[in-house]
């Protein structure tokens, strides 16, 4: 018995159940709220680079939809158990994923991203994950950005009445038929800024809303 219930069948048992059943929730929820978009006024083309804050997981895949459509993009998501789930999730939305993070698997994911973004593929990115500090910006979205010359874009959305847990990304869930409003930023590039000039930009850009 001891076996049935270790903490490897545990998370083999939520890796199976939890992300279907928070996929549908997820779009039910959304479903119920009023939704605003502003957009920027041309199509942005991939390759390119997507930022949002950790927080702000739970809804931006429906952003993303809106305003991307049908370009190719994967998500870096880290190493540990939540991503796995996390990475689960995204992929009912579409999305693939490349494993990794500043704090476990760097090389590997900067890699797997290089040679994405080579076929032509986007990026979705957690500046400030996957352990914080909250609303920082870390060193991949520049590298990323600046070794191949291509456009970031930022993405937030608010809710006019939400939950919001007492984690360290002090995550947002809306409330069942709260107004949602969602933010795309034109695209920008960091190409020849200093590491720190172009981590403070994105922080701004992404603090603008």
């Amino acid at each position: 018995m001891g076996k049935l219930f270790s903490k490897q069948t545990k998370r083999k048992i939520l890796l199976y159940l939890l992300p279907p059943l928070a996929y549908g929730m997820i779009r039910l929820l959304y479903a119920t709220c009023e939704k605003r978009f502003s957009l920027p006024s041309s199509k942005v083309n991939v390759p390119c680079l997507v930022a949002f804050w950790h927080g702000e997981i739970l809804m931006n895949p429906f952003l993303h939809q809106k305003f991307f459509k049908d370009a190719k993009m994967s998500v870096m998501i880290s190493e540990h158990f939540d991503g796995e789930l996390i990475a689960k999730i995204a992929k009912y939305f579409g999305f693939s994923s490349i494993r990794g993070s500043s704090s476990r698997g760097a090389i590997k994911a900067l890699k797997m991203s290089l040679r994405l973004i080579d076929s032509g593929g986007g990026i979705a990115i957690t500046p400030d994950g996957p352990r914080g500090p909250f609303h920082s910006v870390a060193d991949g979205i520049v590298t990323l950005a600046q070794k191949k010359d291509i456009p970031i874009v930022v993405y937030r959305y608010k809710a006019s009445s939400f939950w919001q847990l007492k984690s360290w990304d002090k995550f947002i869930v809306p409330k069942p038929f709260s107004t949602l409003e969602f933010y795309a930023s034109e695209p920008f590039y960091v190409t020849g800024l200093s590491k720190e000039e172009s981590k403070q930009m994105i922080k701004e850009k992404l603090n603008y809303v």
